[in-house]
């Protein structure tokens, strides 16, 4: 699985990829310069319960390490997987 991450001025999203099929998308938007908010995750149905979701997750949890950046997880998926993971708190807003 590959992701990619794309960036606008005000907004973001990762996207995962096999074989150029499109698997799922996170998108989020920027809150100034040291937070994003993560407001959507989507995966294919054919691809839920296959990690795509989490991969997107930690895709952004190291983004954000990497940038000395917060995340706020206003879709609920995102919400879980910060719930479930402990050790990902150090970015959480």
């Amino acid at each position: 699985m590959e992701i990619q991450h794309e960036q606008q001025a005000s907004k973001g999203s990762f996207t995962a990829y096999e074989s150029g099929k499109l698997l799922g998308e996170m998108t989020y938007s920027k809150a100034g310069p040291t937070m994003i908010i993560i407001d959507h995750t989507d995966v294919d149905e054919a691809y839920k319960g296959k990690g795509v979701g989490l991969a997107l997750v930690m895709e952004a949890v190291a983004y954000a390490r990497n940038n000395n950046i917060k995340i706020l997880p206003l879709c609920p998926y995102a919400h879980s997987v910060f719930k479930k993971k402990p050790e990902i708190a150090d970015v959480l807003r």
